[in-house]
């Protein structure tokens, strides 16, 4: 008796041993993808003075670096049970060194959008290893344990940060993206010994089909539709083409689940559309955005993402009381009102003001998409991979397509009007050919033209560029609004139901 003790003590040593190892691969995973995300955010200017982007193309590229994430994270959901997480894994590494390469080595605008777009495609798929793993291993209390694993996201931030703010300020840009390869390597290596679990909806004996049902047509149509429409973009398709692509795909997946989804699960995927671009839209552009500002106090615009970034990986390793004092629903309320005020107060601050409402908009955001991705998790087990992972890949979709590039838009539009105003002689001096995009047409500014103004109209240009920046910032403030209603909808929603409780699946005995 006491033998058989020792060994199932031993065993379940061993076994928390294995998932701790298996917790820490896929933290140091996901630093990697932030690495990429942090190191574009910071030499997203270099890139556009060295090949003469417009502001909306830089916003294009920043935006590749999130929506191609949608595609295999939604892509991979579908199969991964099948594939195994080890596989995907082994993918998002390859992924990781490809990207890298290409844009090191890029020549101009569609390199760098193809490195990028590789890029996407590797942290996608780490996320729809990383998730569904960490789920499935700490099954009795997901949020909480999501939200430490996504204190990686921050936590790589501001490694990356540090590396190029303070050891590698003056590198060419080539040399900073580079700076992937540590966690990449890292991640590999720690993978040989990784031991990965069956989800627990598989263990549950949940069919497939009952796991695409939870996502149901409706998930499908917002999902096919968004994608569809971006990748249209890229490939120049006429929108007849679209729609028929589009199409086939929602009666292909419309005729196998014959349901429409679950509502609430639905409202969940909307509300993720204006979170990411709150979180990751911003955080996208805030280098650019706050850089007339840092500049006058002669610091580098890049503190500001790095110092949110460390509030935010503090709050989510201690995300546990907070969770547990205003539920999850409740903590992305108040969430939301604080973002409101951050975002509100970065568009007016000045000099060291501009730290204290980045803590506000930091304090915000924290807690914004793993809690969404927890609340998912623990409503909706049957929906195993697709369901949680549906929640990041419809994020990630919505501010690739729509986020990063409507804050570009919004700044060039801003450039575009300001500049006829107050000097139309000028304006016609330095205004580019017009350019299309998602949001319709628009008239950049030829930076190489600005370069050869005198200082008194090199001056005029920087004032309204600055406002503009100013301007997105505001403008971004609706979105956290909008999700503040949102949340309290859901939370007098399940208070009608008798209050917010995970469900929980009977795993079957092997």
């Amino acid at each position: 008796m006491v033998e058989n003790d020792l060994q199932n003590a031993a065993a379940a040593k061993g076994g928390e041993m294995t998932n701790k190892w298996l917790f820490w691969t896929c933290f140091i995973a996901l630093i990697a993808t932030s690495f990429g995300f942090i190191i574009r955010a910071n030499i997203i200017g270099d890139l556009g003075v060295y090949f003469n982007l417009s502001e909306t193309q830089k916003g294009e590229i920043l935006g590749v670096g999130l929506w191609p994430f949608a595609l295999s994270i939604i892509l991979f959901s579908l199969v991964i049970d099948k594939i195994g997480y080890g596989r995907a894994l082994l993918f998002a590494l390859f992924c990781h060194i490809t990207s890298a390469v290409v844009t090191i080595f890029a020549t101009g605008y569609q390199m760098l959008y193809w490195g990028t777009f590789i890029l996407a495609l590797g942290n996608g798929t780490v996320e729809a290893v990383i998730n569904p793993v960490v789920a499935t291993v700490f099954s009795k209390n997901k949020t909480k344990w999501l939200n430490i694993l996504h204190a990686g996201w921050p936590g790589g931030m501001v490694l990356g940060g540090l590396l190029i703010l303070i050891l590698m300020p003056n590198l060419n840009w080539q040399w900073k993206v580079g700076l992937v390869f540590i966690p990449t390597t890292a991640y590999g290596l720690m993978m040989i010994r990784a031991k990965f679990p069956v989800q627990e909806r598989v263990k549950a004996g949940i069919s497939y089909k009952t796991m695409l049902q939870e996502a149901g047509i409706v998930g499908a149509i917002i999902v096919i539709v968004i994608m569809t429409a971006e990748i249209g973009r890229i490939f120049e398709w006429s929108l007849i083409t679209e729609i028929i692509i589009a199409g086939v795909l929602i009666i292909g997946y419309s005729s196998y689940v014959r349901t429409l989804g679950h509502p609430v699960f639905i409202f969940l995927l909307l509300i993720m559309l204006p979170l990411a671009t709150t979180e990751l839209g911003t955080d996208s552009w805030i280098t650019e955005l706050v850089t007339p500002v840092m500049t006058k106090m002669g610091l580098q615009a890049g503190w500001v993402l790095v110092y949110t970034a460390f509030i935010m990986m503090m709050l989510r390793f201690f995300a546990g009381p907070f969770i547990h004092r205003l539920s999850p629903l409740g903590l992305l309320a108040v969430c939301s009102a604080i973002a409101i005020v951050g975002l509100l107060a970065l568009s007016r601050a000045t000099g060291f003001m501009i730290f204290i409402a980045a803590t506000i908009y930091a304090l915000g955001k924290s807690f914004f998409w793993p809690t969404m991705m927890g609340v998912a998790a623990e409503r909706f087990p049957k929906g195993g991979a697709l369901t949680l992972n549906s929640i990041g890949g419809v994020g990630m979709l919505s501010v690739g397509v729509i986020g990063a590039v409507f804050l570009g838009n919004i700044q060039d539009k801003h450039v575009d009007y300001e500049l006829l105003l107050k000097n139309p002689v000028l304006y016609q001096k330095i205004v580019a050919p017009e350019k299309n995009s998602v949001f319709g047409k628009y008239k950049p500014i030829d930076q190489e033209k600005v370069q050869s103004l005198n200082s008194d109209e090199k001056t005029m240009i920087s004032e309204i560029t600055a406002s503009a920046k100013k301007n997105a910032l505001a403008t971004v403030a609706i979105f956290p609004a909008i999700m503040l209603i949102s949340y309290l909808i859901l939370i007098f929603y399940f208070r009608a139901k008798g209050g917010y409780k995970p469900e929980e699946l009977v795993i079957q005995e092997e």
